[in-house]
């Protein structure tokens, strides 16, 4: 049954840019009130400028999610609504770099927000929908929730760990028709996202085709709000990965670590930095982050191909094996 999102309350952290921005714009075109927060506090103003502009009744809330108190507080300010109807957890950084080159600081930090962050979100809200016996819970995760991405092994984790989080806390809930946990695993999102990462690799940083507009997520989120199901994916690119790694993980894993190793070799030199890890970039970015006017999609589609081919390749290397191995037995 389709949800009504006019006058629905709708807290959005990590609204500060990318798909939280671009979010924040379409819930507020639905309607909703909106409670947006970040920790740039100038840059939610600017997004709480465009979404009155809107229509929007919006509250500005800067908040570090990895501080739980602030997070509980976030959300007794948000009831300042009367209810919260829709939770967005959108916050997540991420450190690129070899595992040992990358400080542990560093790695504690991604895990600290991707994770943790997500869990305070979580443990703030369910609360309030138990009360209110309804309520739905948006956990932004990725498509590094189902493969693993080599030179950003914190990053993987807190990806592998929210999947699990998202699944085990759906499982609670059971009992609870009208409070739901859904997951979003987006492919490649074009936002301000890569600019602002820890880049500890030496080398300018980008990402593959294709790129997809962030705006297309934030569709997706609001069909989540409006028709709330477990997961949902956005980009062909995010339905392949989660396939091939189905079929043939180790082999796509090595093969996207030799790819991301060749480039790192010969990409643009950069200095390493923390980037937004510990504290909030300097200039928010925006919705956009510039990326996909550099890629083809054609030659996304003929990698994807590729890389589809070699993982059946080994799962049927691996059945052939296991089929000879029956035989002389």
């Amino acid at each position: 049954m389709k949800k009504a999102l006019r006058d629905a309350v709708v807290v959005i952290t990590g609204a500060s840019s990318g798909v939280g921005e671009a979010a924040a714009e379409a819930f507020a075109r639905c309607g909703s009130k909106l409670v947006l927060a970040a920790r740039d506090a100038a840059a939610l103003q600017r997004v709480a400028k465009t979404c009155r502009e809107l229509g929007a009744e919006v509250l500005v809330v800067p908040t570090d999610v990895t501080d739980a108190d602030a997070v509980k507080e976030l959300a007794e300010k948000a009831m300042s609504f009367g209810k919260i109807d829709v939770w967005f957890s959108n916050v997540g950084v991420g450190a690129v770099g070899r595992f040992v080159d990358t400080p542990i600081a560093a790695h504690e930090q991604v895990i600290r927000t991707n994770l943790i962050g997500h869990i305070n979100d979580a443990h703030a809200a369910i609360p309030i929908f138990l009360k209110q016996r309804h309520g739905t819970f948006i956990n932004m995760i990725s498509l590094g929730g189902f493969a693993s991405t080599p030179f950003a092994a914190a990053y993987s984790a807190s990806k592998f760990g929210l999947r699990g989080f998202s699944e085990a806390l759906r499982a609670e809930l059971a009992d609870e028709p009208d409070i739901h946990i859904c997951d979003v695993y987006p492919t490649f999102m074009d936002t301000p996202g890569v600019a602002h990462g820890a880049n500890y690799t030496g080398r300018k940083l980008s990402v593959p085709p294709p790129v997809y507009n962030a705006r297309r997520a934030a569709r997706a989120i609001v069909r989540l709000a409006e028709r709330p199901r477990a997961s949902t994916t956005v980009g062909l690119v995010a339905d392949l990965a989660r396939f091939v790694h189905f079929l043939a993980p180790n082999t796509t894993t090595r093969l996207l670590a030799q790819l991301t190793s060749r480039y790192l070799k010969q990409g643009p030199r950069a200095e390493n930095s923390n980037g937004n890890l510990f504290r909030a970039p300097a200039v928010a970015g925006g919705i956009d982050g510039g990326l996909r006017s550099s890629h083809r999609i054609p030659v996304a589609t003929m990698a994807a191909v590729v890389v589809v081919g070699f993982a059946i390749a080994a799962l049927i290397a691996g059945r052939s094996r296991v089929s000879y191995r029956g035989v002389l037995r």
